[in-house]
């Protein structure tokens, strides 16, 4: 989490920076409009800029991945880009709407002007002051377009589904707001290095509305794979779908995920790998648990043989240190990345990425109750020698933080992988916290919230 609010803290400030060399005279105007103007300037850079950088996270780029923490994380960041630009793009057409209306109320006076404005000598700049009353026009549709489409895309009740479809809208949105931004930036400022960082960002944006909506997003990274066998477990609502995919998976570690795409009108939803991986052995699983619509009508949709396209792998939920003890904290069908681990280390019990010494204790917490699937659960902690510590909400109560240290006595000098409700772990991380644990260091949870 740390990463990404220095992310959004660092896009903020340097655009800003930026602005502010560009516009050193802002700090010698007088007057509300001369304010106003520079006002809407300065919101409109900081709106296009956040908007630009969503857009290029929305390409699920792999080369920020690692040092945001996983694409989970990035998803993240592009969520609070998005409502950033929302916040400020609502100030912007507020400075630019509201002294209208103040001037038509009778509350402003509308400012004296020296006749018409002359036309610019440089042909690229009487072309771009020519488009002015375009851009301007059909920028207030945009941003209208774009408010509903963020505030769609925040509301937890609107179905995936129109999610999936109108979100990419966005990307519409986004090419009219950067002809808008294009167009009305001050021209001089062009030759700056805002105006340098601006054509980046709107060319970087451009590229990436294109992909989104050509739906070419992650396609170098998609493998059509076929569905093997599946198995529903009753008692948690969860169903186990094995996928084959051809050698061109180029395999994945414990604890990541990837997009599956069952069905086009879906679209590709996020499933953490519940496998590991051998490439004698190119199969990957899914465990998903009834948890809407989508996921209660998988196991009357899917069937063997099926064509399913997959899509990663994503994410660095991977278990990666050198501590001598990790504890796991899997809440309900967040048990799933520990069960791929367990696979991995039974399949290959001396893989290099598991420190000679270094043992596991795996707390699972959960609701519902399938003795089949928690037979297979302990059968995995014995095969990869890990402790395993089984509650059953309603027969044993809460996991809470003491409990944990309770039963992990050298708890100071563990790493903690917590995967699950997101409530639930930040409960947890804040307890940790308040005992002097390094939770910036050693706590680290999945964020699996794609929007």
């Amino acid at each position: 989490m740390r990463h990404i609010k220095l992310a959004l803290l660092a896009i903020l400030v340097l655009i800003s920076v930026l602005w502010i060399a560009a516009e050193p005279e802002v700090f010698r105007s007088s007057g509300f409009f001369a304010a106003r103007a520079a006002a809407v300037q300065y919101t409109g850079a900081l709106a296009i800029t956040a908007m630009s950088v969503a857009m290029l996270l929305a390409l699920r780029p792999r080369w920020p991945e690692r040092w945001m923490g996983g694409l989970d994380k990035m998803y993240r960041l592009h969520k609070w880009l998005g409502i950033t630009a929302l916040v400020v793009a609502i100030v912007h057409w507020l400075w630019a709407q509201g002294p209208k209306w103040a001037v038509g109320w009778g509350l402003l006076e509308r400012p004296v002007r020296g006749g018409p404005r002359p036309v610019p000598a440089n042909p690229v700049e009487a072309l771009f002051s020519s488009l002015r009353g375009t851009a301007e026009g059909i920028g207030e549709w945009a941003f209208y377009a774009a408010v509903v489409l963020i505030a769609l895309a925040l509301i937890r009740a609107f179905p995936y589904r129109w999610f999936y479809k109108t979100h990419r809208l966005l990307a519409l949105a986004y090419l009219v707001l950067a002809f808008h931004a294009a167009v009305l930036l001050d021209f001089a400022d062009w030759m700056t290095p805002l105006g340098v960082a601006t054509a980046l960002l709107l060319a970087g944006g451009a590229y990436a509305a294109g992909i989104v909506l050509l739906r070419r997003v992650g396609a170098g990274r998609q493998v059509t794979g076929r569905i093997a066998e599946f198995k529903y477990y009753p008692g948690v609502k969860a169903l186990e779908t094995i996928i084959d995919v051809p050698r061109g998976w180029p395999g994945h570690r414990a604890g990541q995920f990837a997009f599956a795409m069952s069905d086009a009108s879906e679209g590709a939803h996020p499933y953490t790998i519940a496998s590991g991986w051998h490439p004698d052995h190119p199969r990957i699983a899914f465990i998903t648990k009834e948890l809407g619509d989508h996921t209660g009508r998988l196991r009357e949709k899917l069937r063997a043989g099926q064509e399913v396209r997959v899509e990663g792998p994503y994410g660095c939920f991977t278990f990666d240190d050198a501590c001598r003890r990790q504890i796991w904290i899997g809440g309900g069908i967040g048990i799933t990345p520990f069960i791929a681990r367990m696979k991995h280390m039974a399949l290959r019990g001396d893989a290099p990425d598991w420190p000679e010494g270094q043992t596991a204790d795996l707390f699972h917490t959960t609701t519902d109750v399938d003795e089949v699937a928690l037979a297979k659960l302990a059968h995995d902690a014995r095969a990869a020698d890990v402790r395993l510590h089984l509650l059953i909400s309603a027969r044993d109560g809460r996991l809470t933080g003491a409990r944990i240290r309770e039963e992990v006595p050298d708890w100071r000098e563990a790493s903690i992988w917590f995967c699950g409700p997101a409530g639930f772990g930040a409960a947890l991380r804040r307890d940790f916290a308040a005992q002097g644990f390094p939770v910036e260091e050693r706590f680290h949870q999945e964020l699996f919230d794609m929007r």
